[in-house]
């Protein structure tokens, strides 16, 4: 299960000690199978992304590590349907499965969304994302 205090902990060792080992999930097991050392350098920004990532708003700008908080959304059918093509290649879970989580959500995106936003998160659309995250890390490259 998720742990979003061992998610900010995580971030603020990889800001401060330069590298944090992490866990691997498997998708298709629901289970850690392993371990990874992440790297970052003094200057290198760290996208944090994924169905959790809005509920660490809070607690990485209390921390002093959030430069922005964005909730990247299109249509929903499309992510859907983007989704089950990448799951169903990638054989992540059975088919019939997949069609019972892609369907529940495609259902709740607008819940997740709203959550995203009361958690502090501007939505945008992916090309607004790209043109802001671009911004942001020409204005913080190191001269």
């Amino acid at each position: 299960s998720w742990d979003a205090g061992a998610a900010v902990s995580a971030l603020r060792a990889l800001v401060d000690d330069g590298s944090v080992e992490v866990p691997v999930y498997d998708i298709g097991a629901s289970a850690v199978t392993g371990r990874h050392t992440l790297v970052a350098r003094p200057h290198d920004y760290v996208l944090a992304e994924g169905l959790f990532a809005g509920r660490l708003v809070a607690s990485l700008e209390g921390e002093g590590l959030l430069a922005d908080a964005l909730c990247v959304r299109q249509n929903r059918t499309l992510t859907a349907l983007r989704r089950f093509v990448r799951d169903l290649s990638e054989r992540r879970k059975p088919p019939h499965i997949l069609v019972r989580r892609g369907l529940t959500l495609w259902r709740d995106e607008p819940a997740v969304v709203a959550r995203a936003r009361s958690d502090g998160a501007r939505c945008v659309h992916p090309r607004e994302a790209e043109v802001e995250l671009g911004a942001l890390l020409g204005a913080g490259a190191p001269s």
